[in-house]
C-alpha cells in the first residue's frame, strides 16, 4: 500500500511474534498433512468454537454463555451485515456512534439502511456519549444499535452505567442490539470490560455479540469469528433470515489458532489463541500500555497543535490534528511530509478529516521514529509559515 520509505502505522495489527500455542497449532496442522475439513468435536467445528469461546467468557468476564448459541463465521465484517439483513429492513434506522470503524458505515450503506449517527463528544479527558442526541434522533423506523465497545477508533471501554443506559434506550424502542467486541481484550489497566450481553437477561434476549481471537492474538489472516446470540429464540430468527451456508465457515487454520489463543491454529488458531495464550496477551498488553504512555509523552513535548486522549483500550491513537491547522487532512500531511502511513480520520467519520489514527502496536524504537519524523515535519512546517 505504501512504498518502502513510509512507515506504515495504519491497519490494525500488531508487530509482534505469534504466541507459542498459536504457532505449534498452525505448525502441528502442517507437520501433520492436515488441511482438510476443520471437523472438530464430534465432527462440527461450530462445537469447537463455541466451547472455547464460553471458557473465555468465563474466564475473562464471569459471563455465562451457552457453546450452542455460538455461530462461527469466516470474517466478522461479514458477522456485521448478517444481523442488519436478519432484523430489519430496507429504509430501517441502525444508531451507530461516530466516529467509526468504517465497515459499519459500509454495511448501513450497502444494504440500504438509514444511518442514525450519534456523534460522541469530545470530553476533557475522553470521548463521551450524547444521550440526549441518542433518544432524540430515534425514530419509529429505528431497528438496531450497532456498538462499538471498546470503541473504534476513539479507544474507548463504555462503563455500566453507560451500557445499562444504552440497554434501556434499546428496550423502551424494542431495538436489537449488535456489540463488537473485538476489541475486549486489549483492554488497559484501570479500565473494565464488560459485555453487553451479560448485563442482564433481558437485555441478553435482544443482544448479538461479535468478537473474535484475531485482533487480540494477531492472527486476522487466519479468518475466524463468532456471532453469539443471547438466546435460542433470537439465533433461530436470525437464521430464518440467513441461512447458515451463505455465512461461509472458518478454515481449519482458523479455528486450531483461536483454540490455542486462549488454549492452543482459522479454527485450531482461535481454539490456541483462547485456551492456551493468555501469557502471551498480559506480556503484550503491559507492553501496549507502556507504549500508549510513551507515547503521550512524546505528542505533549514534541507535537505541538496534536493532542490526544489516551485510549482505554486497543492499540490505536486517536490523533487529533485540528491544532495544527493544516490545508489538507492530517493523514495526508503526514504521509507527504513525515512518510508516516496513518489512518485518514476521515474514513472513521467525513468531519473528522483533522484527525488520523496511529498504531503503536510496535516496537518502541519504530514508534520513536515516527514520533521523530512527524515531529520534524511539523517544526519545518512552522518554519516555512514564519518565514513567509
Amino acid at each position: 500500500m505504501y512504498k518502502p520509505d513510509v512507515i506504515p502505522a495504519w491497519v490494525a495489527e500488531m508487530d509482534f511474534a505469534l504466541a507459542d500455542p498459536i504457532r505449534k497449532a498452525v505448525a502441528a496442522l502442517s507437520d501433520q498433512m492436515d488441511l482438510g475439513y476443520p471437523l472438530r468435536e464430534g465432527g462440527v467445528a461450530e462445537n469447537a468454537v463455541g466451547t472455547a469461546f464460553s471458557r473465555r467468557m468465563k474466564s475473562l468476564f464471569g459471563w455465562d454463555t451457552d457453546p450452542k448459541l455460538v455461530q462461527p463465521v469466516a470474517d466478522l465484517v461479514q458477522g456485521t451485515f448478517a444481523p442488519i439483513m436478519a432484523f430489519s429492513e430496507k429504509g430501517d434506522g441502525i444508531v451507530l456512534q461516530t466516529p467509526a470503524y468504517p465497515p459499519f458505515y459500509e454495511a448501513i450503506n450497502t444494504l440500504a439502511r438509514q444511518l442514525v449517527a450519534n456523534p460522541l463528544r469530545d470530553g476533557a479527558d475522553r470521548y463521551e456519549i450524547d444521550f440526549d442526541a441518542l433518544e432524540a434522533s430515534i425514530g419509529p423506523r429505528t431497528r438496531m444499535v450497532m456498538l462499538c465497545n471498546p470503541q473504534n477508533p476513539t479507544g474507548r471501554v463504555f462503563s455500566r452505567a453507560e451500557l445499562e443506559r444504552i440497554g434501556k434506550i434499546a428496550l423502551a424502542h424494542d431495538m436489537i442490539v449488535v456489540s463488537d467486541e473485538i476489541h475486549s481484550d486489549l483492554v488497559h489497566p484501570g479500565h473494565e470490560h464488560i459485555p453487553f450481553g451479560s448485563l442482564s437477561p433481558e437485555l441478553g434476549a435482544r443482544t448479538i455479540t461479535i468478537t473474535s481471537a484475531t485482533k487480540s492474538f494477531n492472527i486476522p489472516g487466519t479468518r475466524c469469528a463468532v456471532l453469539h446470540f443471547g438466546t435460542q429464540e433470537l439465533k433461530d430468527k436470525f437464521h430464518e433470515r440467513i441461512p447458515r451456508r451463505i455465512l461461509g465457515a472458518p478454515s481449519i487454520v482458523g479455528i486450531d489458532a483461536t483454540i490455542a489463543a486462549v488454549t492452543t491454529a482459522s479454527i485450531d488458531a482461535t481454539i490456541a489463541a483462547w485456551d492456551d495464550s493468555q501469557p502471551w496477551l498480559d506480556e503484550v498488553l503491559a507492553y501496549l500500555t507502556a507504549n500508549r504512555d510513551h507515547l503521550a509523552r512524546r505528542v505533549a513535548a514534541d507535537l505541538p497543535g496534536v493532542t490526544f486522549h489516551k485510549p482505554e483500550a486497543t492499540y490505536m491513537a486517536w490523533l487529533n490534528c485540528s491544532g495544527l491547522k493544516l490545508d489538507k487532512p492530517a493523514q495526508q500531511f503526514f504521509l507527504e511530509e513525515a512518510k508516516v502511513g496513518m489512518s485518514a480520520g476521515e474514513t472513521f467519520d467525513p468531519a473528522y478529516a483533522h484527525h488520523a489514527r496511529l498504531n503503536f502496536a510496535t516496537s518502541r524504537s519504530i514508534l520513536d521514529e515516527m514520533i521523530d519524523r512527524m515531529a520534524a515535519a511539523v517544526a519545518r512546517r512552522g518554519r516555512s509559515e514564519a518565514a513567509a
